[in-house]
């Protein structure tokens, strides 16, 4: 690509995470940021057209969202590295792509090593070299905070959101607090901005009840931050009146001290001796988590083939049987069906039902 066109850049989707991202990439590097279109069939049905057939369906998707972008005229992709096939997910899409003919520059943002302020700035620097590090600092401060303030909102929203009287409350002002988010340009304002819609969603009348049906929800983290990938699952258990808990955000993965090997070990034991890699671990570990603070089900969820999370079935399973705790298992791929994954959660939200009735 000419160094004489201008820098159009874009990433792919995966939940809300496109506001902070946006704001890192807009205030450190030299260049305009396009938001690549909202994930539809369209992004799943391009992905897996130009994808190898047993990939993961993460791969899917971001490939998808890829082609989506570079449509739209963008010329400069960014893409997160993680803990397992993930992590070369960056050197085959782009081969995919330059074989599909589309001429741009590929920037891989992240890895699970070393996600510090420092490693982040060396990375940027290589694309932009007139990058200081106190203006990537506070990019980077801004950047966190807007991370920390939708996880915060969105594990609220999760607790309550199927107990609302007025349909439709949490979603309106879940909306509004991303746009005002979006304008943000430094952590105090964040700040303001988060206090402000937590106020607004605790006015937003409910009813709860004392005895409420509580279900977890563990597995791979795409496929659990990214809600079109699991066919809005958290919308779906909230319809029917179910509080939903999920520990696999950005801000637990990226910046919380809790996400550390050593402790996530010690949190698993004595249902795995070693790491299994990825969010295997955590899986186990936070299912032990869930049936000790006393939530009536489990639900696992995995792209198909995701060998962390098959590593993992196994010792939650012995989980489910020790604590007595249901678990439902969901495998995704292309070729699921959504109506397949609605008539499942039913059949589990009538057995929760009758085991609240009997205990």
């Amino acid at each position: 690509m000419s160094n004489a066109k201008e820098r159009i850049i874009s990433f792919p989707h995966m939940g809300n995470y496109h506001i902070p991202v946006s704001k890192l990439v807009e205030n450190t590097l030299d260049g305009k940021v396009m938001i690549a279109p909202p994930i539809t069939k369209k992004t799943i049905d391009l992905g897996t057209k130009h994808s190898p057939e047993f990939v993961c369906v993460p791969f899917k998707y971001n490939l998808g969202n890829y082609i989506e972008a570079l449509d739209n005229g963008a010329n400069f992709l960014v893409q997160a590295g993680g803990g397992c096939r993930f992590g070369y997910y960056g050197e085959v899409q782009e081969q995919i792509l330059r074989d599909l003919g589309y001429d741009f520059d590929f920037f891989k943002i992240v890895d699970t090593i070393d996600v510090s302020p420092m490693s982040f700035y060396k990375k940027f620097k290589v694309v932009n070299s007139n990058l200081n590090f106190k203006q990537f600092y506070s990019s980077f401060r801004l950047a966190y905070s807007q991370v920390k303030a939708i996880d915060n909102i969105e594990k609220y929203i999760r607790e309550n959101i199927g107990f609302e009287i007025n349909e439709g409350s949490f979603e309106k002002s879940e909306k509004s607090f991303h746009n005002n988010l979006s304008r943000t340009n430094t952590p105090k304002e964040v700040k303001k901005v988060y206090e402000k819609y937590l106020n607004e969603f605790k006015q937003i009348p409910i009813d709860k009840p004392k005895n409420t049906i509580k279900v977890g929800i563990v597995g791979e983290l795409y496929v659990l931050m990214e809600p079109f990938s699991n066919y809005f699952i958290e919308k779906e258990l909230a319809k029917k009146g179910i509080e939903v808990r999920r520990y696999i955000t950005a801000s637990y993965l990226l910046f919380s001290k809790d996400h550390s090997e050593k402790k996530i070990m010690k949190e698993a034991n004595p249902y795995l001796k070693y790491a299994i890699g990825a969010d295997g671990t955590d899986s186990v570990a936070k299912s032990i988590q869930l049936s000790e603070e006393g939530f009536d089900g489990i639900i696992h969820v995995k792209p198909f083939g995701c060998t962390p999370e098959v590593n993992s079935m196994p010792p939650v399973q012995k989980v489910s049987r020790d604590y007595n705790i249901p678990i439902l298992y969901f495998s995704f791929d292309s070729q699921t069906s959504e109506t397949g994954v609605k008539t499942r959660i039913e059949a589990f939200y009538d057995m929760l039902m009758m085991r609240k009735e009997i205990i």
